[in-house]
């Protein structure tokens, strides 16, 4: 996650609170995901960013699991990220960003 997307993030969470905040991902790897997802629960773990050292245990998903997926229209999802799913590794995404989440979301839905 680029320096300027966690500022955002970061600023969101003081504005709103950390737990009115959701964070959604759309990374085309498991491994970025993840990075992405740690950076919002745990802190930056490059401690490059805003977030270096700032635990926000914000509840963080990616746009590919089933939480999401069935809460968006299925024409909409289908059109806007059906194409994609197909040659992302979905089931490496779901494992790691739900990983990260159990480890570190202070926050339950």
């Amino acid at each position: 996650m680029d320096l300027e997307n966690q500022q955002r993030v970061k600023d969101l969470a003081e504005k709103y609170g950390a737990e009115n905040i959701l964070v959604l991902l759309g990374a085309a790897e498991g491994e970025a995901a993840g990075l992405a997802a740690e950076t919002v629960t745990a802190g930056d773990p490059t401690f490059a960013g805003p977030l270096a050292g700032v635990q926000l245990g914000l509840r963080v998903y990616h746009v590919v699991e089933p939480e999401i997926k069935n809460e968006v229209n299925a024409e909409v999802y289908d059109e806007q990220i059906g194409m994609m799913e197909m040659v992302l590794d979905v089931e490496d995404i779901i494992n790691e960003v739900s990983s990260i989440r159990k480890q570190y979301t202070k926050f339950k839905d």
